[in-house]
């Protein structure tokens, strides 16, 4: 995997390599969520997450009292994904998948039987298989563990069925709709009010969610050498499209750089989540954000499809003109701008927007009395994530900044208490 950056820009590998090498000496930076910045004796900026809510849903925080399995083991990897394809000699495979046998050159449509409802009817997945005619590596891509989030659904079809399996070297198997039974009712949530993306990589005998979790990773995922887990923002708030990274893992780290021009957020993967299992299993995987729940963002939809067929250009899985000019901004911190005040909020920036320390962001009006609040950014950045305007209450996570920095310093580091990663608890609605 690490040779992976033989087959990227220079520029590209530079940018890489700082990230991982500056991050190595950070253990404690989480920009996956929402974090608070401190100011340390000797001024550097210390980040301290403050992601999980004391008040959260029992049923969201059950995860961390259930007993989930040890990560389902890949298959061996003869060789590191990113050269697998220039590694690859002689016929392609079968891909074997849900009892099925794909030859070379074929795409298929299978089905996963994750769990069955009330009455005993089998709740029924589309995957959509495609195994190339020449041999290389399989990517794996998962959409809709949340069961609102729309916009990787339409990512995985077009994706899909636009590749050619006679031109593909290796395999593309996608699961548009993991949670079908949250999709079905529009919520996130499968119906006990599990949050699914808290459960992996499962266990056989466990929760509902456990037990589905585990049968995708043991199923589907752990026949892969890489994952795509596609989702968006929630319970009302928006994501700018970017990529959730370990960027302390250099097998991550070569992943994100096949996407071309895509904003790259440090983030340590959440125990319990589809990516934390799956790179533990030694699968490399990334998520990807864009867009909001519960509608169709088309112009999200296409920044997506266009990062992910960016990605199999450059894994060499695919062979096309790859149209994206220089890479977006990696933000190694970022932080959750909150509301001091209830009332309706009314933004004045929008996805993408740069800012300024000071900037005003948006104005929160108490309807009653016409009292006005300003929030401003704390910091010089970007606008990676926002609220929809909404009612809102005090502490609620309305801003989400990209922090810009010109250097991360190596002497900065995160106490080990500053890292909630082993609770399973919930996440305060914008991401994974």
């Amino acid at each position: 995997m690490r040779a992976f950056c033989r087959q990227v820009p220079v520029y590209a590998r530079a940018i890489g390599a700082l990230a991982c090498l500056c991050l190595l000496h950070l253990p404690g930076f989480a920009g996956a969520s929402e974090t608070a910045v401190e100011q340390s004796g000797n001024g550097a900026d210390l980040l301290q997450d403050t992601t999980y809510d004391a008040d959260s849903r029992s049923s969201e925080t059950a995860a961390a009292a259930e007993q989930l399995v040890d990560a389902v083991p890949a298959h061996p990897h003869d060789v590191p994904l990113a050269d697998a394809v220039v590694a690859a000699a002689g016929q392609a495979e079968p891909l074997l998948l849900l009892g099925a046998e794909m030859p070379p050159g074929t795409a298929q449509r299978l089905s996963w039987s994750a769990t069955e409802l009330f009455e005993g009817v089998p709740v029924s997945t589309p995957v959509l298989a495609v195994n190339g005619a020449l041999p290389g590596p399989t990517l794996c891509l998962t959409a809709a563990v949340h069961g609102d989030e729309l916009n990787g659904i339409e990512m995985v079809r077009r994706v899909l069925h636009d590749i050619d399996p006679k031109k593909l070297s290796g395999a593309v198997i996608g699961v548009p709709i993991v949670n079908v039974q949250g999709f079905r009712r529009g919520s996130r949530y499968l119906p006990d009010r599990r949050d699914l993306n808290r459960y992996f990589p499962g266990n056989p005998n466990g929760s509902a969610a456990a037990r589905i979790a585990h049968t995708l990773f043991k199923d589907i995922v752990a026949h892969c050498d890489a994952l795509v887990d596609l989702h968006t923002g929630s319970f009302e708030r928006a994501n700018l499209p970017q990529i959730r990274a370990d960027l302390r893992n250099p097998d991550v780290v070569t992943l994100t750089l096949g996407f071309g021009s895509m904003v790259v957020l440090h983030s340590e993967p959440t125990v319990g989540t589809l990516r934390h299992a799956a790179t533990m299993a030694g699968i490399p995987a990334v998520t990807v954000e864009a867009g909001g729940p519960a509608q169709l963002e088309l112009t999200e939809v296409k920044h997506g499809v266009k990062g992910i067929e960016t990605l199999l250009t450059t894994l060499g899985m695919v062979k096309k003109i790859r149209l994206w000019g220089d890479p977006e901004p990696v933000y190694y911190r970022s932080s959750w701008v909150r509301a001091d005040n209830g009332g309706i909020l009314l933004a004045d920036v929008s996805l993408g927007s740069s800012v300024r320390k000071g900037d005003l962001l948006g104005t929160i009006t108490d309807p009653m009395n016409n009292a006005r609040t300003e929030l401003r950014s704390p910091y010089a950045g970007r606008i990676i994530g926002m609220a929809r305007n909404q009612v809102v209450m005090p502490g609620f996570a309305a801003f989400h900044v990209g922090i810009e920095a010109e250097k991360v310093l190596p002497e900065e580091t995160v106490s080990e208490s500053e890292q909630p990663r082993q609770t399973g608890g919930y996440v305060d609605g914008m991401s994974e």
